[in-house]
């Protein structure tokens, strides 16, 4: 049995593998039948605090195979009218991300005939509480809880209460000297610790609010503008603690190679 490689940062000893995951740290312990193809050998993979260890084992579970008739085509010449398709069979768990997914035997990557199971821990997640969105003075305009998906008529309501979120408006010239406009909008995210049965654990971590300005330009911007993949029409940055429009907008120009020229109507002294 040869050991199985991993990644680029193997070491190998005799038949097995330690491989360090360097940022993506997850938790898995997965036996696996290999596909019977490119990657050959049974092996079992274990994950955990940022390392993997891999051991190749004899052929203890086989991969699943399927043989697809190509006797019917014009441009078979098989001499057997098909051949066999191969693929793993993988039985374990896997944990990233607050994700726990299980997996039940076939590995085929299409969700109709793949046998896995997953979902989201509860004691892992940020449940939703609102979205605030203020106008142009920084004044609290309108509060969004909804949760979920929401009927058309009620989608349309929302949208109009948005829109009407008054804006700061600002020129600047692009990267190559184009006179542009952006309309800018400040939203605020607000979130809570622990869904289901688990939403007690907010009692113990603070909310995460994240405030962000929403800015829409009045024409394609960047260098990918006029080609086919297209310009950006619009982005939304994080904001820091204290900017307002202007500050925000601003470094957002410093940080893309745009010229910050002013707002399109300029603030009258106090």
């Amino acid at each position: 049995m040869q050991p199985i490689r991993w990644s680029d940062n193997d070491k190998y000893f005799g038949p097995f593998t330690l491989s360090k995951n360097g940022g993506y740290k997850h938790i898995c312990a997965i036996l696996d039948s290999g596909d019977g193809d490119e990657y050959t050998g049974c092996r079992l993979r274990v994950s955990l605090f940022g390392y993997t260890f891999i051991t190749a084992l004899p052929q203890i579970i086989k991969p699943w195979r399927k043989w697809v008739d190509t006797s019917h085509y014009d441009w078979s010449d098989n001499p057997q009218g098909g051949y066999w398709y191969t693929g793993s069979r993988a039985y374990g768990i896997h944990i990233s991300d607050g994700h726990l997914d299980v997996s039940l035997g076939r590995v085929t990557h299409d969700s109709n005939t793949e046998q896995r199971w997953g979902c989201f821990l509860p004691w892992t997640q940020w449940r939703f509480i609102s979205n605030r969105y203020y106008d142009a003075e920084g004044a609290l305009a309108y509060t969004d809880t909804h949760v979920g998906s929401r009927p058309i008529e009620d989608y349309r309501e929302h949208r109009k209460k948005q829109e009407a979120v008054s804006t700061v408006d600002f020129i600047f010239d692009d990267f190559d000297g184009e006179r542009l406009t952006a309309k800018t909008r400040i939203e605020e995210y607000e979130h809570k610790f622990g869904t289901g049965w688990f939403k007690w654990l907010s009692l113990f971590r603070k909310r995460r609010i994240v405030r962000s300005l929403d800015i829409r330009f009045s024409s394609e911007t960047g260098e990918r503008k006029g080609s086919w993949k297209g310009g950006t029409v619009g982005h939304g940055i994080t904001m820091i603690a204290g900017e307002d429009h202007e500050a925000a907008f601003h470094r957002y120009c410093d940080e893309h190679g745009m010229t910050f020229i002013g707002p399109t109507t300029p603030k009258e002294p106090t």
